[in-house]
């Protein structure tokens, strides 16, 4: 919900380019995630995590350019890159523990 809230301050000529762009790889990550649950076998919910860990760290690009171009501050650069990294962290480690847990 962050990514909605700061896209929501760039500047319109954005909106069909790094504010989409930002909004679907976040919702991607949700969604795969989500998607991922519903997967019965291991390999299946890998394919989808690791497509989920992909799309976290598409946003974490897209926050780097949003910071680079001043249309976020350094306090919520730091915290929305904190966040994707740790959720990227958290993604691994399910899937270390799924894996583990199919052999």
């Amino acid at each position: 919900m962050k990514v909605y809230d700061i896209t929501a301050t760039h500047p319109i000529e954005e909106k069909y380019a790094l504010i989409s762009d930002m909004r679907r790889s976040a919702n991607s990550v949700i969604a795969n995630i989500a998607e991922s649950h519903g997967r019965y076998y291991f390999a299946d919910k890998a394919r989808v995590l690791y497509t989920a860990r992909g799309e976290a760290e598409e946003t974490r690009s897209h926050i780097r350019v949003s910071f680079g171009r001043n249309y976020i501050s350094k306090d919520e650069f730091e915290y929305l890159d904190k966040n994707c990294e740790e959720l990227c962290k958290g993604i691994s480690a399910y899937i270390q523990r799924i894996r583990e847990s199919a052999n």
